[in-house]
């Protein structure tokens, strides 16, 4: 009996360790001033160019989204064709989905791929080609899977982080956009 109520114990101890295990942090505070983020833009605006999203982006509403490329998966593909498809029906609202790798060679010669075969329209595909750890200043949590960051006016609207993700996902991250571009 005692062996099973301590088993019991156990179990419940490791529930409550995965369930509270599931608010991870990554990405900046909320209100901070945008970090430099300098990529290789493989696809979008600046195809083929080293670019400082956060300085061309300025003041424009945008959707960072920090991937880590080991982890790229069908339902992450999902989550940003499903943003992608959403963002590009707002005039000016863009995606900057950032490859995090210690291969930054392999994700420039992978990314025009995914481009051709998924046919983003909002979204560009980058990688950044420092340290897998990402850009200073974007407190980028290995373990997230993903994270998304929500910019308006310069300023960091809301950071969500996943390490399990599909498209009913986006709504989250659509309304954190919707909220951040009300505010004046």
């Amino acid at each position: 009996m005692n062996i099973t109520r301590s088993l019991l114990v156990l179990a419940l101890l490791l529930l409550a360790g995965s369930v509270l295990g599931d608010d991870l942090k990554s990405g900046p505070d909320k209100g901070e001033k945008v970090p430099e983020l300098k990529v290789f833009d493989a696809t979008g605006e600046h195809k083929e160019k080293d670019v400082d999203y956060a300085a061309d982006r300025k003041d424009k509403p945008t959707v960072y989204v920090f991937i880590q490329a080991e982890k790229w998966s069908r339902p992450m593909n999902r989550f940003l064709k499903t943003l992608d498809e959403s963002v590009k029906k707002d005039d000016g609202d863009y995606v900057v989905a950032v490859w995090l790798t210690d291969k930054p060679d392999e994700s420039k010669e992978y990314l025009p791929k995914l481009q051709q075969s998924v046919k983003y329209e909002a979204t560009a595909l980058t990688c950044y080609t420092g340290e897998k750890a990402g850009p200073k200043g974007w407190n980028i949590n290995a373990d997230a899977h993903l994270t998304a960051v929500v910019v308006n006016k310069g300023k960091i609207a809301a950071t969500t982080a996943y390490q399990s993700i599909n498209e009913t996902d986006v709504r989250a991250v659509l309304e954190a956009l919707k909220k951040a571009k009300e505010e004046k």
